[in-house]
């Protein structure tokens, strides 16, 4: 299905912005500019249209104009009257840029000088018009239809003077003059919307961010191809316009997303599916202490989280990521998501091994992924729904790399001695010595009640003994301790889900807001 839609094209350079027409199919996004073009007869350019007016006694030459040299646009016609001169030639449009009055160049005029001379021309006014396709919005020109007779007045007032000059002019000649009608075989032109840029949706982003900053822009976007090609900032009305826009692309990106991992998939064997890919923003410290984003693509594959600069197109993509990490060592942990317009929701979803992040940026929709070495990535995403799907996609690719994994061992020490420490799914967990392998304790999930740690290298694990009930501290020194108290909640999590998963659903934070939306 295709969606359709007047929105505005906005100039961050020269702070104008101008009418445009999008075009939404599944696979493609695409700007349409109007322009004048030539339907019939002489297939010479539309780009210049020389017209000879015959002012009436009622109606004059039958428009009006704006602009001018002062505002730094061209003087364009801002209406034309019914049944009066301008539209009975067939070959004048609103929007249309006046560059010669009786063969004087009127491109630097300003609007006064224009209107002088349109009004002491004479009876006959010959005109040199050229379609402005970039009319800046501050013109409030009426869009209408294509076509000359059917561009009404929006009604909307413009900070420029609109001068009429339907009104009778400085003529000489006191009887009615013929009207200003097509000659037979003069070309005809019509007034129609012209596809400028299509942007294929496959792997593309949106950014409602002004770039690298935490500036929202108010009912904008930026829409950005896998090439890098941009629809620059697309402006729209009203906040729904722009939110349904916002949606109805980020679905359509979605589903080719979908389409490519189930394309790449069929290469790929059952212990290394694509589980969920997609852009997000990652906060970047800057040199000066200042928040940087930039745009990287998240996926999660078989055993490992990627992060790519660019998204993996082909099978050999995947060795060129920046960061691959082992998804049983990772926490996915979700800062903030907006409940309404101005208040967000802080969720913390894991308890004591960690310190909190600085929640001082301005963005919604954050999350961090939390990886070894006590190190971190935080990500923001344009929507909730991104979020949500997310977050599920996190859990449910960790949990499917713990099934599959069976258990994990990490070398450790204790008071010199060498050990091995394994967590099992089946089992829960072992520790024993490195060389002789004998198992020295192990305890099933359960009795682990509890665990505290320096922060460092250290870890306190306290299991409850079934037979005594009493609380057994078992202490140990890991050289990536980040990573094994990453692996001991990826398993239990797991544990729990494969026993309870309404349970696990009960807690999803994101899944909570999409619902009560």
């Amino acid at each position: 299905q295709t969606k359709t839609g007047i929105a505005l094209l906005y100039d961050e350079v020269s702070e104008n912005a101008y009418d445009i027409r999008l075009k939404l199919t599944k696979e493609v996004l695409t700007i349409q500019k109007q322009d004048v073009v030539c339907v019939s007869g002489s297939d010479h350019s539309a780009n210049h249209r020389t017209v000879t007016l015959r002012r009436q006694p009622v109606g004059g030459l039958g428009l009006s104009i704006k602009g001018g040299a002062e505002h730094k646009v061209p003087v364009v016609i801002s209406k034309i009257f019914k049944n009066q001169a301008a539209e009975q030639t067939g070959m004048l449009f609103i929007g249309d840029a006046i560059i010669q009055v009786n063969g004087i160049n009127v491109e630097s005029a300003t609007h006064e000088e224009v209107v002088h001379l349109l009004r002491n021309a004479g009876d006959e006014v010959t005109i040199t018009v050229q379609y402005l396709r970039e009319a800046p919005s501050f013109l409030k020109l009426p869009l209408g239809s294509p076509g000359p007779s059917s561009d009404h007045s929006s009604g909307t007032s413009s900070p420029l003077f609109d001068s009429g000059l339907h009104l009778n002019g400085n003529s000489t000649n006191t009887a009615p003059s013929s009207p200003s009608s097509p000659i037979a075989n003069e070309p005809k032109y019509e007034k129609r919307w012209l596809d400028t840029l299509s942007v294929p949706l496959s792997m593309a982003r949106i950014s409602r961010y002004k770039t690298g900053t935490d500036k929202l822009r108010s009912n904008a976007f930026e829409v950005l191809a896998l090439d890098g090609v941009s629809t620059g900032i697309l402006q729209f009305y009203t906040a729904q316009e722009s939110a349904d826009w916002l949606r109805a692309m980020s679905t359509n990106i979605s589903d080719l997303t979908l389409q490519n991992m189930k394309m790449a998939n069929k290469c790929c064997s059952a212990s290394d599916q694509i589980i969920h890919m997609g852009w997000v923003n990652e906060r970047l410290e800057g040199t000066d202490s200042s928040q940087l984003y930039k745009f990287k693509f998240l996926a999660l594959k078989g055993s490992s989280f990627y992060i790519f600069s660019t998204p993996p197109v082909s099978t050999l993509d995947w060795v060129r990521a920046e960061k691959i990490y082992n998804l049983c060592e990772v926490l996915f942990k979700i800062h903030k998501l907006w409940l309404a317009d101005d208040c967000w929701l802080q969720a913390n979803l894991y308890l004591g091994i960690h310190q909190d992040f600085d929640l001082e940026d301005q963005r919604p929709y954050c999350f961090s992924v939390m990886v070894g070495h006590g190190k971190s990535h935080y990500f923001n995403v344009e929507l909730g729904s991104e979020l949500a799907v997310w977050e599920k996609s996190f859990q449910r690719a960790i949990f499917l790399e713990v099934q599959r994994t069976g258990s994990k061992t990490y070398m450790c020490s204790w008071q010199g001695d060498t050990l091995c420490f394994t967590v099992d799914f089946a089992l829960g967990f072992t520790c024993f010595d490195s060389k002789k392998k004998n198992v020295l304790w192990k305890f099933k999930f359960s009795q682990l009640k509890g665990s505290s740690d320096d922060g460092k290298t250290r870890v306190k694990l306290l299991f409850q003994n079934i037979d005594t009930k009493q609380i057994e501290t078992k202490e140990l020194e890991f050289q990536d301790l980040t990573a094994v108290l990453h692996c001991i909640h990826s398993f239990i999590a797991a544990k729990v889900a494969s026993v309870d998963p309404v349970f696990i659903d009960s807690q999803s934070i994101a899944r909570k807001y999409m619902y009560s939306n």
